[in-house]
């Protein structure tokens, strides 16, 4: 690998990067990864120990780094004991404890995805990705809890590596990845770009931020302030870009509300619905034999008309498996949208396919099946 900048995805469940806020029993998280936390990440993968991580410091610090928020995750509280059973210092008398635990809060991003590059030396970039492919100590993202859901780099390529001028150009150049199929891509994503003095702007601009998350030592905290600039940039399309987009992942949908079939008003809105669409399938016009929600938010009895489309027994089975494919929440599929068309007749064709190869496997006998 000939290139000055190495690209990480770091994403997971949980994430929390600890900043000057986090202090004692109550443990914020920053709102983006820290270089402190990056770079200890790059310590566990490389089996640097906090003792030794004194020396490496000063190289793996001379890295830039960028940030892009493509999620920023919803802030989530959790709460913690710590020392049960053991003997708790107290501040109030040095060298005094107290039997008991001490409470704490802690603060993670739940569900936030991040895109970090790194540039500098090209050979340490080669040794740091080399590490993370293959990690001497387990990878978390900002705490032991906090495990990725997602390889940090690709595994059988160099996708994750280029050569650009700068951090923007690097930051920008890898294509936004939806969370979910159908999410539209964004015109601009924030980044987080670290800034150093250069011939051209030797002083820092005006609306540059201090962030003190420049690690020092490990053993014994201490870190060191950098400028960071926010900027809104635009992303790529993965057209044209040497650096391969990342996976796009499907996640599980959310626990969702269950209509209460046997419920008086549930049966009304359902009749009504039947006889507003003429007793016939929306989508295919064949008998309609049970309705289909569009949306759950008023199931259990408070459904509307709106709610509800009549639909037959293949086109609401077809509908539901796209729904639980793509992982949808309370709001689900209207089969009367023409952007579901092509979808729904693809999977009706599946269903078809499947029925009739299982209808032919039970008429064979076992040996005309084999």
């Amino acid at each position: 690998m000939n290139a000055n900048t190495l690209l990480l995805r770091l994403e997971g469940p949980l994430q929390s990067w600890g900043n000057h806020e986090s202090k004692f029993v109550i443990r914020r998280t920053g709102e983006a990864p820290t270089k402190s936390g990056v770079v200890g990440l790059l310590c566990a993968a490389l089996k640097i120990s906090r003792i030794a991580a004194r020396e490496r410091l000063p190289k793996l610090n001379s890295l830039a780094m960028a940030v892009r928020v493509d999620r920023p995750g919803v802030r989530w509280w959790d709460y913690h004991t710590v020392g049960a059973r053991m003997q708790m210092r107290i501040a109030e008398c040095e060298g005094k404890t107290k039997p008991g635990a001490m409470l704490t809060r802690r603060e993670y991003l739940c569900d936030a995805s991040f895109l970090v590059a790194l540039q500098g030396d090209p050979e340490l970039l080669v040794a740091a990705r080399q590490a993370l492919l293959n990690p001497a100590w387990p990878i978390f993202l900002g705490r032991k809890s906090c495990p990725p859901s997602l390889p940090l780099l690709g595994r059988n390529d160099e996708s994750d590596t280029g050569d650009f001028p700068d951090l923007s150009s690097a930051i920008s150049s890898v294509p936004w990845r939806p969370r979910l199929v159908g999410d539209e891509r964004p015109e601009r994503v924030e980044c987080l770009l670290e800034w150093r003095p250069s011939a051209n702007e030797p002083e820092a601009p005006a609306d540059a931020e201090v962030w003190y998350d420049v690690a020092q030592s490990f053993d014994v905290q201490s870190h060191q302030p950098r400028f960071v600039i926010r900027k809104q940039l635009t992303v790529g399309d993965g057209k044209n870009v040497s650096i391969g987009s990342p996976r796009q992942t499907k996640t599980p949908a959310p626990p969702r509300a269950r209509a209460d079939y046997r419920n008086s008003e549930y049966r009304a809105a359902r009749k009504s619905r039947l006889d507003a669409d003429q007793g016939l399938c929306v989508f295919c016009k064949a008998p309609a034999g049970t309705v289909q929600h569009i949306t759950y938010r008023h199931a259990g009895g408070g459904e509307t008309q709106d709610d509800l489309r009549s639909l037959c027994r293949l086109c609401h089975d077809a509908v539901t498996m796209i729904e639980y494919g793509l992982g949808m929440g309370l709001d689900r599929i209207n089969p009367e949208d023409p952007k579901w068309r092509d979808k729904i007749i693809a999977k009706r064709d599946e269903i078809v396919a499947f029925r009739s190869m299982e209808t032919r496997r039970r008429r064979l006998s076992p040996e005309e099946v084999e």
